[in-house]
């Protein structure tokens, strides 16, 4: 398994399930500074057409490409539904961000063979590790 680190510093492309139009909010926040340190960022949410200057998805089965990374703003019940369905995608790693935590989901993704952190920030591991993907 990889660390933090490593599944950040390996991805290039991130699939962010609940990213959220709303500035006050850290699911929009977090994902559009990722996106400006060079990461492209793909959000999946039913109720927008874009974020971040992407196409927004409803689903990840919807992304037509594959992604490095699912990046989870849901609560911990709805993880669960999210990592199968990254398994689903073929995934290679799952993030829950700060605060989410799931046995089951980690149990699922430990099963499907996927990378898994949960209850970590991307932007607080991409500074402890001074990563950028700009050139």
């Amino acid at each position: 398994m990889r660390t933090a680190q490593q599944i950040l510093a390996d991805s290039a492309v991130i699939a962010v399930v609940g990213a959220s139009r709303d500035p006050s909010k850290a699911a929009h926040r977090v994902p559009l500074q990722m996106q400006q340190y060079g990461w492209r960022i793909i959000p999946v949410n039913p109720t927008v057409d874009e974020l971040f200057g992407e196409r927004a998805y409803k689903t990840l089965a919807d992304i037509p490409h594959p992604v490095d990374m699912v990046d989870v703003f849901r609560p911990a019940a709805d993880a669960v539904q999210v990592v199968r369905e990254a398994a689903a995608i073929g995934a290679p790693a799952v993030w829950l961000q700060l605060g989410i935590v799931s046995a089951e989901a980690r149990q699922i993704a430990e099963e499907a063979g996927m990378d898994y952190v949960e209850d970590r920030c991307l932007v607080v591991e991409r500074a402890a590790a001074a990563l950028t993907r700009l050139p």
